[in-house]
């Protein structure tokens, strides 16, 4: 019996058992398939010895017979940790879970077996939500179900990517998917050098299963952590040029959320206020471009002093708004 199908059949069982009847309509709305699949269903789990009783006639609609509860503490282990991920269901849907979740959710009054107590620890240490650019729509890598597959599995890969004009192929050992502002990345460990890199998954060209398939995770790897550790060091790397900026009481509060945090919240440290409240920082930018949208996101609680290009334009800006708003 497929997955899909299993899920499905498990899913009926608990609308049944969570209300005293239901139309075959109801079921396969709720189910989102044909009444003619319920139909099938509905006899599968009877031959299956679930006592689905079909009534007859005008209110006629699917039951089950008196009392019957399944012991549904057998979550499979996908279910189990695709639980742990069912408030992200977007990312779900790209990695092939969306089934398992909506299985896992209706079972969640459950037990949980055991061996199934570390499944959220699990599910943390393979996938990490780094939630900022919520409204940016990205289609998923063709490769992501395989890439996650493996990750769930501990299985090794052999990865071909695109590195600026060359490809190469790596044997890699996949730990975890990171989700960052709709873009997926893989953090994975190069048997090789024994060190950790994230690849961004829509440069991967191909990915098959290495000959010696599975590998031992080290238990000490904390994903969340290298995440943020990485994140860190790519955003300073990238901040090459300086601005020089003075800011409002306001502005100095809400710099942090319109440009690197961890360098904004640096440069306001040291600063000084002004006679008016005012403190002029130094702030590291990854472009004159770049900071332009971003300081744009303070309107008036910000002055560019330097540089002149970068000064000169948002002054450009602010005189065209100024004659929209007159």
């Amino acid at each position: 019996m497929g997955g899909m199908r299993a899920a499905r059949l498990i899913k009926m069982v608990l609308l049944l058992q969570a209300r005293a009847s239901m139309t075959a309509a109801e079921l396969a709305e709720e189910l989102e398939v044909s009444e003619r699949t319920i139909t099938r269903d509905a006899q599968a789990l009877s031959e299956a010895g679930v006592p689905v009783y079909a009534d007859r006639g005008r209110t006629g609609g699917y039951r089950l017979i008196g009392g019957y509860r399944t012991r549904l503490t057998g979550l499979a282990r996908s279910e189990a940790e695709a639980l742990f991920l069912s408030g992200v269901p977007g990312a779900l849907r790209e990695m092939g879970l969306e089934d398992a979740a909506s299985a896992a959710r209706l079972k969640v009054s459950a037990a949980l077996l055991p061996s199934l107590r570390d499944a959220s620890q699990n599910a943390s240490q393979r996938f990490h939500l780094d939630a900022p650019g919520w409204f940016k729509e990205t289609p998923a890598p063709p490769l992501l179900p395989a890439v996650a597959d493996a990750v769930w599995d501990d299985l090794r890969l052999v990865a071909r990517y695109r590195r600026q004009d060359s490809e190469v192929e790596r044997e890699l050992e996949p730990y975890g998917l990171v989700l960052k502002a709709g873009v997926w990345y893989l953090c994975a460990r190069v048997p090789e050098s024994g060190s950790y890199r994230v690849y961004r998954i829509d440069r991967f060209t191909s990915v098959e299963p290495a000959a010696d398939d599975r590998f031992v995770r080290d238990e000490d790897f904390d994903l969340p952590a290298f995440w943020e550790e990485r994140a860190a060091q790519f955003a300073r790397a990238i901040l090459r040029e300086k601005a020089v900026l003075r800011l409002s009481p306001d502005g100095a509060r809400q710099l942090p959320y319109v440009t690197d945090p961890a360098t904004a919240r640096e440069v306001l440290a040291d600063a000084e206020p002004d006679d008016q409240g005012r403190v002029t920082v130094t702030l590291p930018v990854e472009s004159a471009v770049v900071a332009y949208s971003q300081l744009l996101m303070l309107g008036p609680e910000v002055e560019v002093l330097e540089p002149p290009e970068l000064r000169d334009r948002l002054a450009a800006t602010a005189a065209r708004m100024a004659e929209l708003y007159r």
